[in-house]
């Protein structure tokens, strides 16, 4: 799984103290993974200062007294942060951690680019027995802080961090400066929202190690923190139970019950028209609204970070942008989507083309071409391109894993609607064959980018690129790309927005074929995803409410966790 520089861009933060004879070993086995390193020396002695001054290729900064770990690290991604960096690997200057664990930390972290990464010690006999015993009080004070058994190991000094958030954190907080730091903003990092993934890793204490651990005031120190973190848990219980809850990711959650309301109004619609049902559709949405917490936080997100990109952009946004008027768009789409099956949407009345996107979307005779669209708007309703292109037949590639009880509706509804449905459960070989065969035949296909087949059954497909989309990476299906390419066929970008009261369909050449190099396949697959993800923001940020992807959209769905 690649990231793009712009979008995973992590750096090495050592805090020193008084271990300049270790810290040329440190960076010696750091050398092969090429990482620009930031040292921050915190105070140390003149000898450790003068080993620190003869090393080169590294970003030193020096303290002028002794602050403690905590201040040293926090200093150290600060300077991190304003060299563009967006994660930190955090190590000791001791030489006791697995250096060489530092590319799966890495691979974890670009997989969760949101979360904090952490190890999970595994010792070996040169642990101080007093040390390990002191983690496990330390474990029970945290599960009780938390709330959660999720946090496995607070106290390990190897970790990745997201700069933006922890640094949200700590100007926030204020977090213990001294040994109390590592476990105090894991803690807050948990209370803000930043889940942690851990792994395993071997931790030696070696013979000759210089250890800074004042066993009286550190101790203090951290029995002061777990105190202020008890009491700063109390108001927090309600929404630390409610976190424990977590919403899962969109392929894994069943579909909402409130389905059947929809049957009802969606046969209103069949009878009585469209009017009848728009006035019938605002409580309906109300209470979807109302009752949908997930979704309804799912989309407060979305709208949030439109309006951070917009700012950041210079873009003027479309007024009245609220959660309540998003569900409405996605009851409207859903009609919109029964109309398009049923032959409802008329070409003119209600859809029309955007400038220039008529000749992109011209049919030629015998030639098929393959449709790159989104959940962003009415895709569905691009069937009304056969009431002008005579003989066009466009296939929707759907993932049978998702949206069962609405496909049924469709079919009681409209049972010409799975006519041109291609029901798949995962993109494999079997799938390019069949998609083969319709291309020759002169006809169109149609299938989405913005959504990860996953396959609970199967364990979960991962195969995704992070790109840049929002303000934040986020995870793109490697799929419907790989797909493209092996088809070999013109690739057209198509989104269906409503604009100034009608249906307006977007249509740009994407690729004529789509190529993937055997020599530089997976630069060239992250390139086309990056327009993608590009074009994909330009057309969310045209119409914000034509986004239907009601869940964490920057998340990958969380991993199963084997049991021992």
């Amino acid at each position: 799984m690649s990231v793009t520089a712009a979008a995973f861009r992590p750096c090495v933060v050592i805090p020193c103290y008084n271990h300049g004879a270790t810290m040329a070993g440190v960076l010696a086995r750091l050398q092969p993974f090429e990482l620009p390193c930031i040292i921050v020396d915190d105070g140390s002695e003149p000898e450790t200062k003068q080993c620190l001054a003869q090393l080169t290729g590294v970003t030193l900064i020096e303290l002028k007294t002794n602050q403690g770990k905590g201040a040293a690290v926090i200093t150290g991604l600060n300077a991190a942060l304003k060299a563009s960096f967006t994660h930190a690997i955090q190590l000791d200057a001791d030489g006791q951690h697995c250096i060489e664990d530092v590319p799966r930390f890495l691979d974890e972290a670009r997989t969760h680019p949101e979360s904090l990464i952490s190890g999970t010690p595994i010792y070996d006999d040169s642990v101080p027995k007093s040390r390990l015993y002191g983690r496990y009080v330390t474990h029970v004070w945290v599960w009780i802080e938390t709330l959660s058994l999720s946090l496995k190991d607070s106290m390990c000094g190897f970790r990745v961090y997201p700069l933006a958030a922890t640094l949200a954190v700590i100007e926030k907080y204020r977090p213990g400066k001294r040994m109390d730091f590592d476990t105090e903003i894991m803690v807050r990092l948990y209370w803000a929202g930043t889940d942690s993934h851990f792994l395993g890793t071997r931790v030696i204490y070696p013979p000759d190690g210089l250890s800074h651990f004042d066993a009286l005031r550190d101790n203090l120190r951290i029995s002061w923190m777990h105190t202020r973190l008890f009491f700063g848990m109390l108001p927090r219980i309600p929404a630390l139970l409610s976190r424990r809850r977590k919403t899962a990711h969109w392929a894994q959650v069943p579909e909402r019950k409130g389905l059947a309301g929809m049957r009802l109004m969606l046969a209103i619609y069949q009878r009585f028209g469209r009017r009848t049902f728009n006035a019938l559709l605002y409580p309906v949405v109300a209470w979807m609204w109302l009752t949908g917490g997930p979704q309804r936080k799912a989309s407060q997100q979305w709208l949030t970070r439109v309006r951070e990109q917009a700012l950041r952009q210079n873009i003027q946004l479309p007024a009245g942008l609220n959660s309540y008027r998003h569900f409405l768009r996605f009851g409207d789409a859903m009609l919109n989507k029964i109309a398009a099956w049923r032959g409802d949407i008329l070409w003119g009345r209600d859809i029309e083309f955007a400038p220039g996107s008529r000749d992109v979307l011209r049919p030629q005779v015998g030639q098929g071409k393959l449709i790159l669209a989104a959940h962003l708007g009415d895709i569905e309703a691009s069937r009304a391109l056969a009431q002008v292109e005579a003989g066009l037949i466009i296939n929707a590639l759907v993932f049978t894993d998702n949206a069962q009880r609405f496909r049924k509706i469709i079919e009681e509804i409209a049972p010409q609607a799975g006519v041109n449905l291609l029901p798949v459960s995962h993109i494999g070989p079997e799938t390019a064959m069949l998609l083969q065969e319709k291309l020759e035949a002169g006809e169109w296909v149609a299938i989405v980018g913005d959504r990860l087949a996953v396959n609970p059954q199967r364990g979960g497909e991962r195969r995704v690129c992070w790109s840049p989309f929002m303000g934040s990476p986020a995870p793109f299906a490697q799929g419907p790309f790989i797909l493209a390419a092996a088809l070999r066929c013109p690739v057209i970008l198509m989104m269906v927005l409503r604009e100034q009261g009608k249906l307006r369909i977007h249509a740009e050449n994407f690729a004529d074929p789509l190529l993937l190099p055997r020599s530089t396949r997976a630069q060239a697959l992250q390139e086309n995803i990056d327009n993608y993800a590009r074009r994909l923001e330009y057309y969310a940020l045209r119409s914000p409410l034509d986004w239907f992807n009601f869940y964490d959209f920057w998340q990958l769905p969380p991993e199963k966790e084997s049991g021992c």
